[in-house]
């Protein structure tokens, strides 16, 4: 028994066998028509004794009472030897002009002619005999099969007419795919760093198990649940746990489904989508990306902008047309909450936002646990360690480091997953690949020094987070690299600690000014984002000498990390204060570097020729070339 076809899978084409049928119905009606070689006669047997008589045929087949053959040469204008019926003489009667070379003639089966096969062996006549062909097949074949198949043919090219013109007619229907969920294939166990979340959505859950238990005390759940977070943090995991959960039909459909070019469409796909899910009620309801068609209305012009709101309108109608007792519960999914039009965020169509933000210290580790699951793992790995030094990974990030990692391990022959491919996996995933890039020593001591510099300021400013590798291996864009670790994660920066990652930004080209006595343009990533931490700490966080007040110029996207320059809000002057200010805390940070490495210039060094020799430095090799780490404490 073949197991049933799954939701998306494509059923096997079949079109291959029709063009077969065609082309061999096309081949089979050239034969018929193409000219023989050389005409055929009717002979009377009679007159065909007397040829072979005459040594004039070459070779006959002889199948049941007809013989056919070839003469030894083409002959012209034969005389058949004929007997008319009103005479009953025989008469010599010339056949219609030609050149003949084929003959047939009607072997007297009844009466016998036991003197024709030695007389065409005499004659050196060759002779075959084939397998005479029942009549009836002989007639289904040359008539009724080409006739039969030119109809097949015929009907199928109508039928895929009619399929055409009837694919106009189910262009509005929905593409939501539909997954029956009564055996959970996904779970709220398969879902980690999110507890938050999971717990608001719980209610949900219970819902979906229990509607009874609500509609008797007069409850009204949330008919719309809407997930906000930065990619890949697990929200379309999110709502399939749900239903996992809840064991209930669910609807997955992305937002860019709905519109089409044609008017009118993506409102006509709301509506089979929304009956669907009513008609398997409870059910799920999931739309990805649902910022593609909810988008504020009102924001642009043309034919494909009134088709969207055409859609959106629908949605917002299906959403708050649902009976009171309806157990059809929708959520959806966005990264950009901010576009969405107010009437669909109101109470009554959105009811709930949730939050599914990047995953803690805690929840990196569950998750890598959740993804190494079924990984040949060395005794070397730290997943507690790893969690540490993947702050700001998504959940998508943690399942891409697990697999690039058992890669690495495939790709240097490794029996076991270990502690060095995972190291590897977070260089690529963040940095990029390795480069085969030919550097001279002159060079290389440029990027070691750059490199220790920034090491070095982290290691000795007390509130800097602690240096777990540096490295002067080319990797994706940059040249070198000095990998920091925080303790734990932080959700409110204080403005000792905002100092310290200036002061770390700038030790790269302090270093080579001071070691090399001249700076490259290795530094202009760090004195970018130094200037940009810099503005942010005087215009949004009041951290300059211009007092508590935010002169923000920039709107920050939620969730994307990018902004949007608008104009200024305040004059030239204040902006004059401004730039100042910046420049004021940068110098301040770049000469306590320049301090701390004065200070500790024989360390620089050291680490210096380490890195060169070695290419990569660990925090174990840093503390015996540093010391310990400088803490608050100690200063």
């Amino acid at each position: 028994m073949q197991p049933p076809q799954q939701p998306g899978q494509k059923k096997p084409s079949i079109h291959w066998f029709w063009w077969v049928i065609a082309i061999a119905l096309l081949i089979w009606n050239i034969l018929a028509f193409l000219p023989k070689s050389a005409p055929e006669i009717s002979l009377p047997y009679n007159q065909f004794v007397i040829l072979v008589g005459q040594g004039k045929v070459a070779s006959v087949n002889i199948s049941g009472s007809v013989i056919t053959g070839q003469f030894t040469q083409p002959q012209p204008n034969l005389l058949l030897t004929l007997t008319p019926p009103s005479t009953g003489t025989p008469q010599a009667t010339p056949a219609p002009s030609g050149d003949y070379l084929d003959f047939q003639t009607i072997f007297p089966e009844t009466q016998g002619d036991p003197n024709l096969i030695p007389l065409m062996e005499k004659n050196n006549v060759s002779i075959s005999v084939a397998q005479p062909l029942n009549p009836i097949i002989s007639i289904l074949l040359s008539s009724v099969l080409p006739l039969l198949l030119f109809v097949i043919v015929m009907f199928w090219i109508g039928r895929r007419m009619t399929m055409g013109q009837s694919g106009l007619t189910n262009i509005g229907r929905s593409k939501a795919q539909e997954y029956n969920l009564d055996r959970p294939n996904t779970t709220f166990a398969d879902v980690a760093g999110v507890d938050e979340a999971k717990q608001e959505l719980q209610e949900v859950v219970d819902f979906l198990r229990f509607p009874d238990k609500y509609h008797r005390i007069g409850a009204r759940i949330p008919r719309g649940v809407l997930l906000v977070g930065p990619p890949g943090t697990g929200k379309t995991l999110m709502a399939r746990a749900i239903a996992g959960e809840a064991g209930v039909p669910f609807f997955s459909i992305s937002g860019s489904e709905f519109v089409e070019m044609f008017v009118g469409v993506g409102a006509s796909r709301v509506r089979d989508l929304f009956d669907k899910a009513k008609a398997q009620s409870p059910a799920i309801v999931f739309i990805d990306e649902i910022d593609a068609v909810g988008r504020r209305r009102g924001t642009g012009m043309g034919n494909v902008n009134d088709e969207r709101e055409q859609t959106l309108n629908q949605l917002l109608v299906e959403m708050d047309g649902f009976d009171e007792r309806h157990e059809t519960i929708v959520i959806a999914a966005t990264n950009r909450p901010d576009v969405l039009d107010p009437a669909l965020l109101r109470p009554g169509r959105f009811d709930r936002q949730v939050t599914v933000g990047l995953p803690d210290r805690r929840g990196r580790e569950r998750i890598l646990q959740i993804h190494t699951k079924g990984l040949a793992l060395g005794p070397d790995v730290n997943i507690t360690n790893l969690a540490r030094t993947t702050t700001g990974f998504s959940g998508a990030d943690l399942a891409n480091l697990c697999n690039e990692a058992a890669l690495n391990a495939a790709r240097v022959n490794h029996d076991l997953i270990q502690q060095t491919d995972f190291e590897s996996a977070v260089d690529r995933v963040l940095l990029g690949e390795k480069r085969n890039l030919v550097l001279n020593e002159q060079q290389r001591t440029v990027i070691a020094y750059h490199e220790s510099g920034h090491a070095l300021v982290a290691w000795l400013t007390p509130n800097a987070d602690a240096v777990n590798k540096v490295s002067i291996i080319p990797r994706g864009r940059a040249l070198g690299v000095t990998e920091q670790m925080p303790g734990e994660d932080q959700y409110n920066y204080s403005k000792e600690y905002l100092l310290a990652r200036l002061a770390v930004m700038l030790g790269g080209r302090v270093s080579e000014e001071i070691a090399l006595k001249s700076i490259t343009t290795g530094a202009e990533s760090d004195l970018s984002e130094a200037t940009r931490l810099a503005r942010r700490m005087i215009t949004r966080w009041g951290m300059g000498s211009l007092g508590p007040v935010a002169y923000a110029t920039d709107e920050q996207q939620p969730f994307l990390g990018y902004e949007l320059t608008q104009g200024r809000e305040y004059s030239e002057e204040m902006a004059a204060r401004i730039d100042g200010d910046v420049q004021k805390l940068l110098n301040e940070r770049y000469e306590f570097a320049q301090q701390l490495i004065t200070g500790a210039r024989e360390s620089l060094d050291h680490l210096v020729q380490e890195l060169l020799h070695e290419e990569v430095v660990q925090r174990e090799e840093l503390e015996h070339i540093l010391g310990p780490k400088t803490t608050p404490e100690d200063a």
